[in-house]
């Protein structure tokens, strides 16, 4: 088993819900989302970033609008749609569902180290 190819795929597939995440209480420009991400210890670069969220728009989950900023030129900040909001409300309950099993599993586990 290639452990580290696992994770990679384990955190391409939760950067769209984090993304979202991010997004749940106001809007934010990429490297905002890229900031707030490595934060977090999801790394995550430009270049895998603007495509995620360009998909994300076209699939009717994010729209953007451009602001003026102080540093240079216009930012475009991204929001959730209301789409968006009720796949994150989706993607929740899945991560709550996801995040129960592998607990239990886990503690299956310690318990049954704990017996022998």
């Amino acid at each position: 088993m290639n452990v580290e190819n696992t994770k990679s795929q384990m955190r391409k597939g939760m950067l769209e819900y984090c993304i979202l995440l991010l997004l749940r209480r106001k809007s934010c420009y990429a490297n905002d989302i890229i900031t707030h991400l490595k934060q977090a210890d999801m790394i995550v670069v430009e270049g895998t970033l603007y495509p995620l969220l360009s998909r994300l728009k076209s699939d009717g989950l994010l729209k953007y609008e451009w602001r003026e900023s102080k540093q240079g030129p216009p930012r475009k900040y991204y929001a959730l749609t209301m789409d968006g909001e009720e796949a994150l409300s989706q993607l929740d309950a899945s991560w709550n569902e996801l995040a129960n099993t592998v607990n239990f599993l886990q503690n299956i586990n310690n318990l049954i180290e704990y017996r022998q």
